[in-house]
């Protein structure tokens, strides 16, 4: 007899162990499929974990597998040693991780296979012929599948008339209709980048040479290149000998809205060896994508954070652009982060994590420094010019202050305007950065003071112009703009800051003539609307584009010459502490759109407090200096990463409920932290309320702890991880680790 032990498809922590079942006769089955099993009075979906010969448990106490789903194995072996990983490191169950491996398609198989209809005769074509002798449209069907079946549609298109005579065909015997598979595939953009590969800088050659020299070893690295300086012509080179060495890569981009470009990128060069994963994709084609990649038909892939799963065997390269992006955290369970799991991957299939970044995260960064222990080390690979030897766009900061001393009230500054004047004159085109979305950011009653806000979500609504309504980013409420003020009933109701549409209404007013487009979230909730978006401003259909940081970052336009931040102050004043790094980031991301071809770029950003540190940097490109100064308060402030922070978030429809819920937990977190002997590795413990109070009508109470990253951090995230298993009834808890925010 053979057995099989399965982990059922169940994030209950309770079943979170094997179950053997018996495999019937006949049945191949091995680790990592994914099968049906009887399990109670239901039927289950589960992996298979292991095979094996023999068992304790009694044969009349085990029961047989229903059914095999898929052809081959859903979850690779190497796949499967992540598993346990991930179970470590995320706290989470079997079951959890195994689930981001595979399309969630897949499950309780969501998804068909899509077929076409094949003709194909039964009989020699010349006694075919001869059965027909009186009836000219079935012989030239005859004729035309002589040479083998053709698909349907392609007969009904070239002979008029086919659809009754393959009736009358079948009929007689002479034709059989078969079905053939199809492979639903992405729409592959063009963005005008040639397939051939251009000679590389010196700089460029020697980060190949390091990069490639470490596939026989592995390794992890840290690509810092400043923007334009051709990060991706190095990811192509190390991709080439990959490929010649028999393996496959996966590249990583942190935004749908950089998918597009990069796929086109990669496409150009790996043809259909290349294949792309990202939630945008229909359920068909994210399936038949996947598929590709398993049978190992495509060995390149391009994708978002949930491409860093995807089923390439023993990968020789992950490479993971704009790493220090937060979108590489997931921010459902389990909160995975994708560097964590490419560096795992690498590991256990020895191949090279790559990690590319402008702009890297203080994080990284730090990494590549001395005394770094040498199982979290970066080796530091810089690449400090700009390809072909082009300038870095001269950059200026504009005190908005003293625009408003001279009666300027407008968004844009006199130095904004004049430069959008010149450089559409010239031809050329602009890229306008402002980090909110709508038209105003809130609506208030200028007699009482009065700010609308959402009826199920602690935040100011927005106005939306197209809409003519106001909406909450947080729940997506939405309802009309209030005539007169709900609370003191004044008709004077004034629309506050800035959002993306009033950007685009303000440059159609100062420049009629102007072609604007607008890319935030309300203008790409289409399937493809990020790709046409950029596709149209591409080919010149505008000469501004509007738009918030999808914009900012990894896109390669060579006619923009002018970047203008509109309001840097956006990010800057966030409450949190990465909110400098995070300024710092996109400024000088979004700096580096402007001037990569051969007209110079220029960029001006607008703000209120000119001397920041991180604006003084970005202005300069400068990011060493911005490293020195970030790090150096990380350190005296003991954040992230000399530290670590975690929360339980609990959330009721109770405000009462889920306050209580936090303080419990204080009380409870403090004496099982005692009985540990761990106190010692908490620096700080607080319960009160989550930053934002209230979202989509739950009250939201928080337990934050920071930790020192050493030690038996393990140990106190354990305990919270018990916490979290056990809130009270009537309110949820979710355990984060290092959240991507703290809102």
């Amino acid at each position: 007899m053979r057995y099989a032990g399965v982990a059922i498809d169940s994030s209950a922590r309770a079943l979170d162990r094997m179950f053997t079942y018996l495999v019937p006769e006949g049945m191949e089955i091995s680790a990592g499929d994914m099968v049906r099993v009887p399990f109670g009075n239901r039927e289950a979906e589960g992996f298979v974990l292991e095979t094996f010969d023999e068992t304790d448990i009694p044969g009349e106490k085990l029961k047989p597998i229903s059914a095999k789903i898929g052809r081959q194995s859903a979850i690779l072996p190497e796949l499967m040693e992540l598993m346990e990983f991930m179970k470590r490191r995320y706290l989470c169950t079997a079951a959890d991780a195994l689930r981001c491996m595979i399309p969630p398609q897949m499950r309780l198989s969501r998804v068909k296979e899509k077929t076409q209809a094949l003709a194909g005769l039964s009989m020699e074509p010349e006694r075919a012929l001869s059965l027909c002798a009186r009836a000219p449209k079935q012989q030239q069907l005859i004729r035309a599948l002589s040479g083998g079946s053709v698909l349907v549609k392609d007969l009904s298109r070239e002979i008029p008339g086919a659809e009754a005579a393959i009736r009358a065909l079948r009929e007689k015997g002479i034709v059989e209709i078969g079905s053939d598979r199809v492979l639903r595939q992405p729409r592959i953009s063009d963005f005008g980048h040639g397939d051939k590969d251009p000679v590389l800088t010196t700089l460029q050659q020697s980060a190949v040479d390091e990069l490639t020299g470490a596939l026989d070893t592995g390794g992890s690295f840290l690509l810092y290149g400043v923007t334009g300086s051709g990060k991706t012509e190095v990811y192509i080179k190390l991709i080439r000998e990959v490929l010649r060495r028999g393996r496959g890569a996966i590249i990583l981009v942190p935004e749908i809205a950089l998918t597009p470009q990069t796929v086109s990128w990669f496409h150009a060069r790996f043809g259909d060896l290349s294949a792309v994963i990202h939630s945008r994709l229909s359920a068909g084609e994210r399936y038949d994508e996947w598929e590709r990649i398993r049978l190992g038909q495509a060995r390149v892939v391009i994708g978002a954070r949930s491409a860093v799963f995807a089923p390439v065997e023993r990968p020789g390269a992950i490479i993971v652009d704009e790493e220090h992006e937060g979108a590489y955290i997931s921010e459902k369970h389990p909160r995975y982060d994708a560097r964590e799991i490419a560096r795992e991957r690498c590991r256990l299939s020895g191949g090279v994590m790559v990690l590319g970044s402008a702009t890297p995260s203080i994080a990284s960064f730090m990494r590549t420094q001395p005394r770094v222990r040498p199982e979290n080390r970066l080796t530091l690979i810089e690449l400090g010019q700009r390809a072909l030897g082009r300038p870095m766009p001269e950059c200026e900061i504009v005190d908005m202050r003293e625009e408003l001393a001279k009666g300027n009230k407008g968004i844009f500054s006199a130095k904004l305007t004049n430069a959008l004047k010149t450089c559409l004159e010239d031809g050329k085109q602009a890229m306008l950065l402002i980090n909110r979305r709508g038209h105003s950011t809130f609506v208030s009653c200028r007699a009482c003071g009065y700010v609308v806000k959402c009826d199920a979500c602690d935040v100011s609504m927005t106005f939306h112009l197209n809409e003519n309504a106001l909406r909450c980013h947080y729940c997506g409420a939405s309802r009309p703009v209030p005539e007169v003020c709900p609370k003191c009933g004044s008709h004077f109701i004034k629309y506050f800051g800035a959002g993306t549409q009033k950007v685009e209404e303000e440059v159609k007013r100062l420049f009629p003539q102007a072609r604007v487009m607008r890319m935030d979230m309300d203008t790409t909730q289409g399937k493809d609307a990020h790709a046409e978006i950029l596709e149209a401003f591409r080919r010149g259909e505008a000469n501004v584009l509007v738009g918030t940081q999808m914009i900012a970052k990894g896109l390669d336009f060579p006619n923009v010459t002018l970047v203008g931040a509109v309001a840097a102050d956006t990010t800057l004043n966030l409450p949190d502490y990465r909110s400098a790094e995070r300024t710092f980031q996109l400024l000088t991301q979004a700096a580096g759109r402007a001037g990569r071809a051969d007209s110079p770029g220029r960029v001006i950003i607008q703000t209120y407090t000119p001397d920041a540190y991180a604006l003084q940097c970005a202005s300069k490109q400068d990011y060493t200096a911005f490293y020195r100064q970030e790090a150096e308060y990380r350190r005296r402030s003991l954040y992230p990463p000399f530290t670590m922070i975690v929360r339980i978030v609990y959330a009721s429809g109770d405000e009462r409920a889920s306050a209580q819920a936090a303080l419990d937990a204080q009380n409870e977190f403090s004496r099982r932290l005692k009985e540990a002997c761990l106190q010692r590795q908490v620096l700080s413990v607080h319960a009160g309320e989550a930053p934002i109070k209230r979202i989509k009508g739950l009250s939201r109470h928080q337990l934050l702890v920071k930790i020192y990253s050493t030690g038996n951090a393990n140990g106190v995230i354990e305990i919270m991880t018990a916490l979290e298993q056990q809130p009270p009834e009537g309110v949820s808890a979710e355990l984060e680790i290092d959240p991507a925010n703290l809102f």
